[in-house]
């Protein structure tokens, strides 16, 4: 079964593919570079907003106990469009978004899109100095921010001049606001403002943590949001054509499920990634699906909306699903509509792919790997795939090529058991990152994208990540640079040497930690530690664990620490303690 599989995906794919298909791929120029993307796509995503006008009467977003028909928002997306024209907003202009998984996020993302303004996705766990260096740097003409952020603004020296408006809140703003409520009380216009939008203008900015310190704003187009649409749609229609003719076949004994009435997604990861956004929305949105929005993560509370709203598909990151599993509710509460379970945003670990499949009436486990900088997946792995490969993240999408390259950047040659630094090229890598010419220029070169992830790539053309390159630690989805909290670290005068880096976590993955030597003289506690952070670092960039030395940090010849060693020591060490 497992090998069949395989043979009818690669041929679905190919079928796909094909000329005349919908799903079929050319190339085009792009920037100057030939890349490959989808040939039939809209050309941007008001397109894919104005084509789900037919599903006017269907639930659109169920947040807690909220509900909105896709009628109802397109009603307010028309009016937050005509109130940002109305404000000064044009195509190019800049709206930021800071809020909480409210449905006004939704609605925010497609009046801005829809305008031929840009997105600005503000992390919302981010401190008041974070959200200001985001604000500098990208020049929101417009923001639209709930009341936590609000409280956050002003704690924050004079901004450049900006139209604020406030959702679920009263608070007072230095320059005032206008209230949501003021905007959704004025007439429906009965159609969106006029807007040329080219495929590759941008359509979002979402923030990644910064190697130097500061993150970096990826520039999302309108053709790679799109693209990854199709790319996440192709994906799945190419594992379910592989399934059933493994049936017809007889190489298969189950019976698919039932199609139902309608898809039911639920985003229990914040909107301002690429992942819950791009990965999640959009593909709910553009099939006509239920996107169903938690206040905050609870696992209770999502096993209830699970039974309650009928969801078919979870994507969180796997600690989301293994603390579903584990928790006293998953028995009692009926998870029966489940036909995927699982996310992206960290390797989901190979037990939890079986305990997943087990748990699930009818229903698989689902993972993919992607980056903000390719607007979503890069591949993606489900299934009887899944099942068969647990330890892959899938196969390469259709609109990118990817190869490997040794530490010098040089190509590798194809084969199984090659491991090199993988790098990928097509519509969907992002156009750059604003205001930073030499950042672009390092991580893109001519059309490709260098992933930072150490890879090999199987026969099957299945990825496989071994190690990340990059100075990062993966935590429960989040992306921290050990840079950007050592940079943190060392405002302290306490400190002398700081070294960050991950450590395992079951729950999470990876966690981050430190190793701290202090000045001579000097004293300092973890938590003091964490309250000075505090005032500088979103809660998870903090250090969970702290080893204080009175050892200079190892290093090598040429300086740099040795984090890997020194982890690898600390963790024996505290294991042969405990």
């Amino acid at each position: 079964m497992i090998s069949t599989v395989i043979r009818h995906y690669l041929a679905a794919r190919a079928e796909l593919d094909a000329p005349g298909s919908p799903f079929a791929t050319t190339t085009i120029e792009v920037r100057g570079v030939k890349l490959k993307a989808y040939a039939s796509a809209p050309p941007n995503m008001r397109a894919v907003w104005e084509a789900t006008a037919k599903h006017a009467e269907l639930d659109y977003l169920v947040y807690e106990d909220e509900r909105y028909t896709y009628g109802e928002v397109h009603a307010q997306v028309r009016k937050l469009a005509a109130h940002l024209v109305a404000n000064g907003v044009h195509p190019g202009s800049h709206v930021a978004i800071a809020m909480r998984n409210y449905p006004e996020w939704v609605v925010s993302y497609w009046a801005t899109v829809c305008v031929g303004a840009v997105v600005v996705g503000v992390n919302a766990w981010w401190t008041a100095p974070e959200l200001e260096y985001a604000l500098n740097d990208s020049e929101p003409a417009v923001m639209i921010a709930d009341d936590e952020r609000l409280e956050r603004l002003n704690h924050m020296p004079a901004q450049r001049p900006m139209h604020i408006i406030a959702v679920r809140s009263s608070r007072e703003v230095p320059g005032g606001s206008t209230p949501w409520t003021e905007v959704m009380a004025t007439d429906d216009p009965g159609s969106l403002p006029d807007a040329a939008i080219d495929p590759d203008d941008d359509a979002t900015i979402f923030y990644t943590s910064g190697t130097t310190g500061f993150p970096k704003g990826a520039q999302l187009t309108h053709r790679g949001s799109v693209d990854n649409i199709f790319n996440i749609v192709t994906m799945g229609l190419a594992t379910s054509i592989a399934e059933q003719k493994a049936r017809d076949a007889g190489e298969a004994s189950d019976s698919p499920m039932p199609a139902p009435a309608q898809r039911v997604l639920m985003a229990p990861t914040p909107l301002f990634h690429v992942t819950a956004c791009n990965c999640v929305m959009h593909a709910a949105t553009i099939g006509g699906a239920k996107l169903v929005l938690l206040y905050k993560w609870d696992a209770g509370r999502a096993l209830e909306l699970i039974e309650r709203e009928g969801v078919t598909n979870f994507s969180g990151v796997p600690t989301m699903s293994r603390e579903m599993l584990l928790h006293p509710d998953w028995a009692r509460r009926n998870t029966s509509t489940l036909q995927g379970m699982g996310g992206g945003g960290a390797a989901l670990q190979p037990d939890l792919v079986g305990k997943i499949a087990g748990a699930l009436e009818k229903g698989q486990p689902t993972t993919a790997y992607g980056m903000t900088e390719t607007c979503g997946i890069i591949t993606a792995n489900s299934a009887q795939l899944f099942l068969a490969k647990p330890e892959s993240c899938g196969s390469i999408v259709p609109t990118l090529e990817a190869k490997l390259v040794d530490e010098e950047g040089n190509d590798l040659p194809r084969a199984a058991t090659t491991v090199g630094t993988l790098c990928v090229r097509g519509s969907i890598v992002i156009k750059g990152y604003i205001n930073r010419p030499e950042a672009t220029a390092d991580a893109i070169r001519d059309g490709w994208l260098n992933t930072g992830d150490i890879a090999r790539i199987d026969d099957d053309g299945f990825v496989f990540i071994v190690d990340r390159a990059k100075d990062m630690v993966l935590r429960g989805g989040e992306n921290v640079f050990c840079s950007e909290v050592e940079t943190a670290i060392y405002h302290h005068d306490a400190v002398a040497e700081a070294c960050v880096f991950g450590i395992p976590d079951e729950r999470l993955g990876e966690d981050v930690a430190a190793a701290i030597v202090l000045r001579p003289g000097h004293t300092l506690t973890k938590a003091a530690l964490t309250e000075f952070l505090a005032a500088s670092l979103a809660k998870y960039k903090i250090p969970a664990t702290v080893w204080f030395r009175t050892e200079p940090i190892p290093r090598n010849a040429s300086g740099k620490f040795l984090k890997r060693e020194l982890r690898d020591e600390l963790l024996q060490d505290d294991a042969l303690k405990g």
